[in-house]
């Protein structure tokens, strides 16, 4: 993002590597975010390296990440990192003294109400509608791990473990952490600066040298012809996706400043071009955004991997995998052939600390909430409430589309085909369409945007959720079972 020339650099960070920013011509809290994240995979090498379980113990890795990452803050956003280390304290003082039936209520509350505050001061205090690299970012995950080991820690100690799901059993914390444990879970260098957020029983077991083993003992190795547990190493997963952060940044640095977004709100632009032209000029747009999501949830997780951490088990083939923190699944949504499947592999952590905290607790409207609290989360641009808002009635309609029309295509493949490659094209556009304001923020250009497109993706949907029920009727239910029935019993006769 290009800055004024009245400005040589905007960070409040250290400006040790000005030099190298002006020499690159990139702002330098984007140099300062980069490097500290490359520091961090090379902290991360040595990290798996020489302080592994087996050489030190459990303290002395705690104490290296959690130092490691205060200090990653410190370089990164300077004094606002003050930001972080107050609202960490001030929730473990919550997770210490508030009683266990209010613990995760008092601290969702004091997480989300201080990040919204920072929120509120950073946007129309400081700067509004520049996007820098800020102490919000790592706020924001840090308020994610908050709420997520508070909820934990309700289902541990204060809820039986017949009312709690599989998942919430299996993440359900019996005792409080330690300062230390706390302040390495929050803190520590792999996921200070871009997260990902993770869960704190997974976190300690990786600490502890348990993370592997753990999903290596779901597999009867004997069997497979082993004579004892395999040793898998991550240096495979990090290459690949070192290899997915280089292409990323290149297409960052290339499309994006080839389509900027501004450009589909141009009012020459808009009067001299026909819909479909900016209906397709709108898709190139948002796909030109998309590369810089990609660099940094990736080169997160290879840091992560590269520590040790994310090993998510063995698939049928035998296949190690290093998936367990990764953010998105880049062919899923590119062959997104629904609005909920473009979804869930997009910001995967997040979504799965919503469905944590909101959608699997809440006793009305989870959809609702949940895309609302997401909202929140953001931030309090305009362009994110009209992104989130207009992305509730693109999943109702969609799960309605699904629900009601799916089943008629599922008889032969080349139906199952044509459904999906126009499910996938309408997906597209229709996330196109809805992530536009996220994009843009401000209230003027959203609407001068929606305007130009008559709105059609908004009316559509109401039209779809008027006719059609979300549910899918009695009758439906019964052929869908029907179908599947037939399918394996031919299947079987085939066989």
């Amino acid at each position: 993002m290009a800055e004024s020339p009245s400005l040589p650099y905007r960070t409040t960070g250290s400006t040790l590597l000005h030099p190298l920013s002006q020499l690159l011509g990139i702002p330098l809290d984007q140099v300062n975010f980069v490097a500290c994240q490359l520091f961090a995979l090379l902290a991360a090498f040595w990290f798996r390296i020489y302080l592994s379980p087996s050489k030190v113990s459990s303290i002395v890795r705690h104490v290296f990440a959690t130092l490691f990452g205060i200090y990653f803050a410190v370089f990164c956003f300077g004094w606002y990192s003050v930001h972080i280390f107050v609202l960490v304290m001030m929730s473990y003082g919550i997770m210490n003294l508030a009683s266990i039936p209010n613990i995760h209520r008092y601290s969702f509350v004091v997480a989300m109400g201080y990040l919204t505050l920072c929120h509120i001061s950073r946007i129309y205090i400081f700067h509004y509608g520049i996007l820098t690299t800020d102490f919000s970012g790592p706020l924001m995950i840090i308020t994610q791990k908050i709420t997520t080991l508070a909820f934990q820690l309700h289902d541990g100690l204060g809820r039986q473990a017949e009312d709690l799901t599989a998942e919430q059993n299996r993440l359900a914390i019996k005792t409080r952490p330690s300062l230390l444990e706390y302040l390495s879970y929050l803190l520590n260098f792999m996921g200070i600066i871009a997260g990902p957020c993770s869960n704190y029983k997974d976190y300690v077991a990786f600490i502890e040298g348990r993370h592997v083993h753990m999903k290596l003992l779901e597999v009867n190795w004997k069997q497979k012809g082993y004579d004892r547990l395999p040793d898998p190493s991550p240096t495979g997963a990090v290459i690949y996706k070192l290899c997915i952060t280089f292409v990323s940044l290149l297409l960052f640095l290339t499309l994006t400043k080839t389509y900027p977004v501004t450009y589909i709100v141009d009012s020459q632009f808009i009067n001299n071009t026909s819909f479909l032209s900016r209906l397709g000029y709108l898709y190139i747009v948002m796909q030109a955004s998309k590369p810089k999501y990609y660099f940094a949830w990736t080169l997160a997780d290879a840091v992560n991997n590269a520590a040790g951490y994310g090993f998510s088990g063995v698939d049928e083939q035998g296949n190690f995998h290093w998936d367990l923190l990764s953010n998105l699944n880049i062919w899923n949504i590119e062959t997104a052939t629904s609005f909920k499947m473009y979804v869930e592999n997009w910001n995967i952590q997040t979504a799965a600390w919503l469905k944590c905290v909101c959608y699997d607790r809440a006793p009305w409207y989870p959809t609702a909430l949940t895309f609302i609290l997401s909202a929140l989360w953001h931030g309090i641009y305009p362009g994110y409430y009209f992104t989130f808002l207009s992305g509730i009635l693109m999943t109702l309609a969609s799960r309605a589309i699904r629900n009601n029309y799916r089943h008629y295509f599922l008889s032969s493949k080349s139906l199952k085909v044509i459904y999906d490659i126009v499910t996938w094209f309408v997906t597209q556009l229709a996330v196109c369409y809805t992530v536009a304001p996220f994009v843009m923020l401000a209230v003027e250009p959203t609407i001068k945007l929606y305007k130009s497109l008559y709105f059609h993706m908004h009316i559509l949907s109401l039209l779809v959720l008027l006719v059609l029920p979300i549910k899918p009727q009695d009758h439906t239910m019964k052929q869908l079972q029907n179908q599947v029935t037939h399918n394996s019993v031919k299947n079987k006769k085939e066989k």
